[in-house]
């Protein structure tokens, strides 16, 4: 019999445009991870020499963000010298599969207490940094016959018919979403704000918000993977999926998740650690996923991936009462729905990445903290947390509160 991988707790910091007039450019990867590890520590009163391993996600793993990054900011934190630190890297689900390993590590068993999440400061090691045989190397592209991310969104919405009003629609109602729910201090619990060496505030709130998004000026945004597509990706896509004339060009910066700075943090542990450590478990995780689909439109795996985290718990769509999908772009989100069956009124409840930004490595951890809050605001039992990922893959976890 596996042990119960108990959530303690989840934190993440705001989130803010991953450029250099970004508000949380001038804040270190390093200092940004260690920040909540230290806010963990301090708001449970945890003696961290208790704690087995921190594992973070981390999507570009240079630079700054290299060696190591987990156990970095473990040190950088100042915890116990015993904890040790894993960075691994599945790309957009990295924070989830972060999340997910630790509650495998303590459902196994072997370890009892484990911190989970992930790191992503993109104005300060750009996305694509890595490098990597997907977006770097010719002869594997044309192989695989690799297109950008972007031109499987706009494919998605092609073959499942979103218009450009269908994407521009989703992604104003999730800025409404977002900026109701931060407003109305929904985040607050969670959101840790980033402060300097001298314990001054440099970012309190998510401000990468756009609370006076409209549909005209969404409409007015130019399609962002046209261009790309004359060059030859749309012939790909085409080739493969032949019923397609063309590619419906939809997806813009306002309908496409936005390029950020943000970390995460998730305290998960057995229900003895729990006990020892006088910690109150505000959730567990019931079942996780990880499947592949065509790795040439790219995205369409949260669905998948979805079911498959409901077979394993065996559970059916009707026991989840709050559903969370990474808004990569809006296709996708609209796409999970029509797979799932399920509405948008249960969806994505606070906005989603396209409102929120998407701070790659963080993300997983980011929307497990605000699903947390929402089962617990609301009074509901069960949430399904799913990402779109690199080369076909979808991410799933469902967990439950207690």
């Amino acid at each position: 019999m596996s042990n119960t991988a108990y959530i303690y707790d989840a934190v993440r910091t705001p989130r803010s445009k991953g450029k250099k007039d970004g508000s949380l450019h001038e804040v270190k990867p390093i200092d940004l991870g260690a920040g909540l590890l230290r806010e963990l520590q301090s708001r449970n009163d945890l003696d961290t020499s208790q704690v087995d391993d921190v594992v973070m996600g981390c999507v570009s793993p240079v630079g700054e963000q290299g060696s190591d990054i987990a156990k970095m900011i473990v040190q950088n934190a100042g915890w116990d010298e015993s904890v040790s630190g894993v960075q691994l890297n599945r790309f957009c689900a990295s924070g989830l599969e972060a999340i997910n390993m630790a509650a495998a590590k303590v459902a196994a068993g072997w370890e009892q207490l484990v911190v989970a999440g992930g790191i992503e400061c993109m104005s300060r090691v750009p996305m694509g940094s890595d490098g990597g045989a997907m977006g770097m190397d010719a002869a594997f592209a044309v192989q695989e016959s690799f297109v950008p991310q972007g031109i499987g969104a706009d494919t998605i919405a092609t073959i499942d018919g979103y218009s450009r009003e269908d994407v521009d629609a989703y992604a104003l109602e999730s800025q409404k979403r977002a900026a109701h729910a931060r407003d109305s201090g929904w985040f607050d619990g969670s959101v840790i704000p980033v402060k300097d060496k001298n314990g001054v505030t440099i970012l309190q709130r998510d401000d990468f918000i756009k609370p006076d998004s409209t549909m005209q000026g969404l409409g007015g945004l130019r399609a962002s993977f046209a261009e790309m597509g004359k060059y030859g990706f749309d012939d790909i896509i085409i080739k493969k999926y032949n019923e397609l004339e063309r590619v419906n060009h939809v997806h813009t910066p306002g309908n496409s998740s936005g390029i950020v700075d943000g970390a995460s943090a998730v305290l998960i542990g057995s229900q003895q650690a729990g006990k020892d450590l006088g910690l109150t478990a505000r959730g567990k995780v019931v079942a996780t996923s990880i499947i592949s689909t065509d790795p040439i439109i790219m995205l369409t795996g949260p669905g998948p991936s979805a079911h498959k985290a409901l077979k394993t718990a065996g559970l059916t769509v009707a026991d989840i009462d709050l559903w969370e999908i990474n808004e990569a772009f809006a296709s996708v989100a609209l796409r999970y729905m029509r797979d799932l069956g399920i509405d948008h009124s249960i969806t994505n409840v606070v906005g989603g990445s396209i409102a929120m930004g998407h701070p790659l490595g963080a993300t997983g951890g980011c929307i497990l903290s605000s699903m947390l809050d929402e089962l617990e605001r609301r009074d509901l039992r069960r949430g399904m947390l799913s990402l779109c990922v690199g080369g076909g893959m979808g991410i799933s976890t469902i967990i439950e509160r207690v």
